[in-house]
């Protein structure tokens, strides 16, 4: 027997359901985050179908292809290329160039596949007008302007694209769910919906999601454990340049990230990050260290500036652009109690160069040498490329992808890299540039 309809109240950041409201959601603890939902009725009754049961040795997956989307930087990200029945998700702010990067892809994988692009933020004359300034106008690309997730599974099944992408998610409904489109049960049950007909037909499925105001993707969490695949588009809004970073992927590396820059014509792939984030760099300026972090499994150099200034308040303030707050206070209480160098009465600026977040341990050498070079008023040499993981007794730590690291430095035209003195135990090749090692974050600046 069918249940009656009944009011819950769910929260739009983690997803959690309660029969009561309250202001503050007691799973994650965010306020005014709980918002009025009709249940759907319940099926009873309905028949258990058999299983098919198969032996793991007997699947083969010699045969497996993946569609390539004409964008080296998205098939480095995508792990080679589209997979067959994968779900890809792709969240991003407001203008970052979502919709057009898939529209991109369109006029490539239209020419060799049939393409089915559904849209419930545009019409198809809006649609068309962007495709013709981004010269995708051929190939076999089918438009559906729709918002009903009904409609749009039922073109799936009778139309049997070899690609589908749903831009975006948070626009389109099931008629079946009684709460209005974008809310969390419409974003969960279309998804599933979605989720079914993809593994059911082999098809691979793009969607595009809305971000919050924290800049994740909007709706619960489990929008995100259904899919196959999470793509954030992420960028300055002040800069031409954009980085594709995957943060989940289960036919590839995790943290790979591509990098586009936005032009008039569209997206245009980057081939040398390092040039880029390395671009318009001072000379013979104190405050600035260049850095060797690694995303995914490419090498990338970038720039980090500090600044040190005398303080006009009781209290010095603290800030950083691309680094983590708190990271950049243990460095500073490192250098004051393990090296010598005080700043508690000195205002710290820290910013990364182009965009990009470090996040990684091996930030934290560079970081560190540029703040005392701009307390001492040193200039750093040019030609110096460094990375190391620095502990609270002052020591530096190894790291992994070394060898990677220094060959890059290397390929890009540096003479020196400073380096953990662990790390030249691990080495086991020989470069084209002087590496030194460096036991303690004392020695790594008296070595520069």
């Amino acid at each position: 027997m069918a249940t009656k309809q009944k009011t819950v109240y769910a929260c739009t950041e983690c997803g959690g359901q309660f029969p009561k409201w309250s202001g503050r959601c007691p799973n994650c603890g965010e306020w005014n985050t709980l918002n009025e939902e009709i249940t759907a009725p319940s099926r009873g009754g309905a028949a258990v179908g058999r299983a098919e049961l198969c032996r793991i040795d007997s699947i083969d997956t010699q045969a497996e292809t993946r569609y390539p989307t004409g964008m080296r930087e998205l098939d480095r990200v995508l792990g080679g290329g589209i997979v067959p029945g994968g779900m890809m998700l792709i969240g991003g702010d407001p203008g970052i160039g979502k919709s057009t990067l898939l529209l991109q892809i369109c006029g490539h994988l239209s020419e060799s596949y049939k393409v089915l692009y559904a849209s419930g933020e545009e019409s198809a004359r809006q649609i068309k007008l962007r495709a013709e300034r981004l010269g995708v106008d051929k190939g076999e690309l089918l438009l559906f302007c729709e918002t009903d997730m009904d409609v749009i599974l039922n073109a799936i099944t009778t139309e049997k694209p070899d690609i589908v992408i749903i831009d975006s998610i948070q626009t389109v409904s099931l008629s079946e769910v009684a709460s209005s489109p974008g809310s969390v049960t419409q974003v969960r049950e279309c998804t599933g919906a979605v989720m079914r007909v993809a593994k059911r037909e082999d098809i691979p499925v793009f969607i595009v999601g809305h971000v919050n105001k924290d800049g994740a993707i909007a709706g619960p969490k489990v929008m995100e454990h259904i899919v196959d695949c999470v793509l954030y588009f992420e960028g300055d809004p002040h800069s031409n340049y954009r980085m594709l970073r995957c943060a989940k992927n289960r036919y590839g590396s995790t943290n790979e990230i591509g990098v586009f820059e936005m032009r008039d014509k569209g997206l245009y792939e980057v081939e040398n990050p390092s040039m880029m984030l390395l671009s318009g760099r001072p000379k013979n300026v104190s405050g600035t260290c260049v850095a060797c972090t690694m995303e995914g499994s490419r090498p990338l150099l970038a720039e980090v500036q500090g600044l040190v200034s005398p303080t006009g308040f009781g209290n010095p303030r603290r800030m950083a652009t691309g680094f983590d707050n708190n990271r950049l206070a243990l460095l500073l209480a490192v250098l004051e109690k393990r090296c010598g160098y005080f700043f508690s009465n000195l205002d710290t600026y820290l910013n990364i160069i182009g965009g990009l977040r470090l996040d990684e341990p091996a930030a934290d050498l560079p970081v560190a040498l540029a703040l005392v070079s701009s307390l001492k008023d040193k200039p750093v040499d040019e030609g110096v490329v460094a990375f190391g993981e620095v502990g609270l007794a002052g020591e530096l730590r190894s790291v992994s992808g070394a060898e990677q690291r220094i060959a890059e430095a290397a390929r890009l035209g540096f003479t020196r890299v400073i380096v953990p003195a662990h790390t030249l135990k691990t080495l086991t090749g020989s470069y084209d540039i002087e590496v030194v090692g460096a036991a303690t974050l004392r020695e790594a600046y008296e070595k520069l």
